[in-house]
């Protein structure tokens, strides 16, 4: 079986995400084809997952569109095959040999991070999988070099990190120079494949099980347009522009920062362990100190940089996203890996300020990065 798009992670996001893209792309044949998902854990709920995505799974959604009221049920049926790395490994490095075209991926926060396990051994070992993504990368991408050079291949992270094609391209590029790879395969790595830095937006709040989630209607995929880039499919939702900061600067310094600005203080507060981000919205406390952290502290930041009437018209759409009654959208989920959250959503706001010399006081970010 062709195995044109090749995915790494099973969550829920990617699930109601890239996935239902790429499926309703298939139906109108406007899609490069099929996902194959790879497992990279043995935990019991994520084979249990990874097991149902290739049958075909719902995602719910659920809010408010542009003043619209939106319960629908999606099916989706992009995932055709579904590959373990430790057990498939000769399969998937075949795969990469041969027919894939395009990598999706979102592996969560600690993605990125290296294991001290993985070593040049691994480079041309076909049947012993590296155990962190980077490194699954470096032996994939050395098979297929190896195998047919010449052949495109477009990359695309979805994890939130800044300018994550690049982010993701640096890391790969140093682990294989210092697993001694040649000069030639760097530059295979660094020149001849396609890594996309891309933006990704929509509130996914809980996974169905086995597989499926419920999201909110509203998504985007903002994708920074590249020479030689293969997209995945065609969506409505999908957006490829030659200016991706503002589209991250806004979700960033707007969505994923009130979301961390209401679990600091959940946390602070001592707030009920099931309390979601819309009952957060309506408690009074909370609000009030969020709207505040909006307009004294980041919105300043917007208009030094002549980008304040897009960022509030961001907002007034966030806030309809923020208080949509269906999501179950847990503070606690949110504040996992908390504190490294703080430090790439809230400590960009207080360092722009600084540079920009704004008479602003930040209390309330300051005090979360204290």
């Amino acid at each position: 079986m062709s195995t044109p798009i090749l995915q790494f992670g099973t969550g829920r996001f990617l699930q109601a995400h890239a996935d239902l893209f790429v499926s309703q792309a298939l139906a109108q044949g406007q899609a490069l084809g099929g996902i194959t998902v790879v497992q990279s854990t043995d935990s019991p709920q994520s084979s249990a997952r990874a097991a149902a995505l290739a049958h075909g799974y719902r995602v719910e959604l659920r809010g408010m569109l542009q003043g619209q009221r939106i319960e629908e049920t999606v099916h989706v049926n992009a995932v055709q095959s579904v590959w373990h790395a430790r057990r498939d490994w000769a399969q998937l490095r075949d795969a990469m040999a041969t027919t894939v075209q395009v990598i999706i991926s979102n592996t969560a926060d600690r993605g990125y991070a290296l294991d001290d396990a993985d070593t040049a051994a691994l480079l041309g070992n076909p049947t012993t999988a590296p155990r962190s993504y980077p490194a699954k990368l470096v032996a994939l991408l050395h098979h297929r070099w190896q195998q047919q050079p010449e052949a495109p291949l477009t990359l695309y992270p979805c994890e939130l990190v800044s300018r994550n094609g690049d982010t993701l391209r640096d890391l790969v590029a140093t682990l294989a120079q210092s697993w001694g790879a040649t000069p030639s395969f760097l530059r295979y790595v660094r020149e001849h494949c396609v890594w996309v830095n891309s933006l990704v937006d929509r509130i996914v709040s809980s996974p169905l099980e086995p597989a499926g989630a419920v999201a909110e209607p509203y998504a985007l995929w903002a994708i920074e347009q590249q020479p030689g880039m293969v997209l995945p499919c065609s969506h409505p939702a999908m957006v490829v522009t030659d200016a991706l900061a503002p589209f991250e600067q806004r979700k960033l310094w707007l969505l994923n920062l009130g979301h961390t600005v209401l679990a600091e203080h959940w946390q602070l507060q001592g707030g009920a362990a099931d309390m979601t981000v819309v009952q957060a919205m309506h408690t009074p406390a909370l609000r009030t100190l969020l709207e505040a952290v909006w307009a004294d502290e980041v919105l300043p930041v917007f208009d030094a940089e002549g980008t304040g009437p897009e960022a509030r018209a961001y907002l007034v759409e966030l806030r309809d996203r923020l208080l949509n009654p269906f999501l179950e959208h847990r503070l606690a989920d949110i504040a996992k890996d908390h504190a490294q959250k703080k430090l790439r959503r809230l400590a960009p706001v207080v360092e722009r300020a600084a540079a920009l010399q704004l008479p602003i006081a930040q209390t309330q970010l300051r005090n979360a990065l204290a």
